[in-house]
């Protein structure tokens, strides 16, 4: 029933996901939500946030944010590491996402896609065919329509990890 919105993985965090597998798996692009994927909402790139990107270009992959927000938002954050960005996405649509890879030179069967949402971040990049790692929330701090369809993810995380441990059996 919500199979489009179902992430193809699901991490605690952007940051102990296992990237060395996905290299060796063939993937070279990764897409990345910023609020809440790899630092609290509305805070600026932090340490952590500077290091996995330059660990991951040393690795060999290309990286873009993909962010709803507005472009002083995004273009602050992404001036510490020098990367690709598109603001003002427009997530779920499929879009940003296709435009995305355009600019790190990938594919979708190339791409992976990183966020915390599964009505903007998962939907979207399943609608472009993109391979989607959910990723839990690091702040708790959210804007009021995040924190209410949050309510409405409890939903559909439910049903995917209920058809996930029937996969598994």
């Amino acid at each position: 029933m919500f199979q489009n919105l179902y992430p193809k993985e699901e991490w605690d965090s952007a940051y102990t996901l296992d990237y060395e597998r996905l290299f060796k798996e063939g993937y070279r692009g990764i897409i990345f939500d910023i609020d809440n994927t790899l630092v609290e909402h509305g805070a600026p790139a932090n340490e952590e946030a500077v290091a996995l990107v330059d660990r991951l270009r040393r690795m060999g992959f290309s990286v873009c944010f993909l962010s709803n927000n507005d472009k002083p938002r995004v273009s602050e954050f992404c001036k510490p590491m020098d990367v690709a960005y598109i603001y003002k996405a427009g997530k779920p649509k499929h879009k940003g996402y296709e435009a995305a890879m355009k600019l790190i030179d990938t594919t979708k069967e190339q791409t992976v896609s990183i966020g915390d949402q599964i009505f903007t971040d998962m939907w979207g990049a399943n609608r472009a065919g993109i391979h989607t790692v959910l990723v839990k929330p690091i702040g708790k701090k959210e804007e009021i329509q995040i924190v209410l369809k949050r309510y409405l993810e409890k939903i559909v995380l439910y049903f995917y990890r209920k058809s996930k441990n029937k996969k598994e059996q």
